[in-house]
């Protein structure tokens, strides 16, 4: 589980990364990611959509990706702030597959 200064909030902050940040996608999930010289915690914020599945496969996926991101969370540098966006096939991907695509796009991007 994330603690609370481990994650995106405001929505306001959800665009900036979204707009500024880098973006790096693959085949289930597109990752953006904003560094900033400031001396805080980095920060996950998830999107999964309607598109993915019903609300029991959305919740699916989304604990999935915050399992991944607390795995993540020691290799990435402070004052990152980090989106992950869940594509529809997200919904039948495997654990070990989201783990895979986002340590690989956080490793290029935010490490």
């Amino acid at each position: 589980m994330l603690a609370r200064p481990n994650r995106l909030t405001r929505g306001a902050d959800y665009k900036a990364v979204v707009r500024r940040g880098a973006r790096c996608a693959s085949t289930h999930t597109v990752t953006y990611v904003n560094t900033s010289g400031e001396d805080r915690a980095a920060r996950f914020g998830f999107i999964v959509s309607k598109q993915v599945g019903s609300a029991v496969v959305r919740n699916t996926v989304r604990r999935r990706l915050k399992a991944v991101c607390h795995e993540e969370l020691q290799r990435v540098r402070p004052g990152a702030d980090i989106v992950i966006r869940a594509l529809p096939s997200a919904a039948t991907a495997d654990f070990a597959a989201l783990r895979d695509e986002v340590s690989r796009c956080i490793a290029r991007r935010a490490a």
